[in-house]
């Protein structure tokens, strides 16, 4: 069945998105504003888009009432942030930052999440997400409603010890950070354990299947 974007209302445009791009993975991003109070809040438009300079990119929305969210207003204010990485242990912890809690609430402390301090930026890091990116503001692209398009640049990244196959190569154990990534609806999650292996074929390969 076609749909056609151009006849349909933005809810339900949303409604096919997040419907079919699947699973999404989840950005938890710690932020502060400029006199240091801290905000943390997840988003599942979220992905890495550049290797070099390393890039992530995150869609962040607006609240209901038609103003922008804090995340976006702090990034927009101190170029700085930290996406953390959820495992499926700390889901209940980041479903309580997902809250739309007023402006100046401070989530890690409603969620019971303990901080770690971050290297290269100013906001923390939440200490038990198994991965944890510092980033600064490359770019805010803004978009209707208050929403606002986020380009960061990935200046550290801090990985859970028992996750790291062998530093000097920067080899992780992905499946062993456990993480989680969004599906459709508003409750629903998918688990990164249920894997099959597909090496990517070369011509060579390829010629070879074909000539057979």
């Amino acid at each position: 069945m076609l749909f056609d974007f151009a006849g349909l209302e933005p809810r339900n445009r949303y409604k096919l998105l997040v419907s079919t791009i699947v699973p999404r993975p989840i950005a938890w991003v710690v932020s502060q504003d400029e006199q240091g109070r801290r905000n943390a809040a997840p988003f599942s438009f979220f992905n890495a888009f550049a290797q070099e300079p390393p890039l992530i990119c995150i869609g962040i929305g607006g609240r209901d009432s038609g103003a922008a969210k804090d995340t976006a207003e702090n990034i927009r204010a101190t170029g700085e942030f930290v996406v953390n990485l959820v495992s499926e242990d700390v889901a209940p912890n980041m479903n309580v930052t997902a809250i739309d809690f007023g402006p100046g609430v401070d989530e890690l402390a409603e969620a019971g999440l303990a901080t770690a301090p971050s290297v290269r930026v100013r906001p923390p890091r939440i200490a038990a997400s198994p991965v944890a990116m510092e980033c600064e503001r490359l770019q805010i692209i803004d978009l209707p409603e208050e929403r606002a398009l986020v380009l960061g640049r990935v200046v550290a990244m801090h990985v859970r010890d028992d996750a790291v196959l062998d530093a000097a190569r920067c080899t992780i154990d992905t499946p062993r950070l456990g993480l989680i990534g969004r599906m459709h609806g508003r409750g629903w999650y998918a688990r990164t354990s249920d894997l099959f292996d597909m090496p990517r074929l070369t011509l060579a390969q390829h010629k070879a299947r074909a000539a057979e």
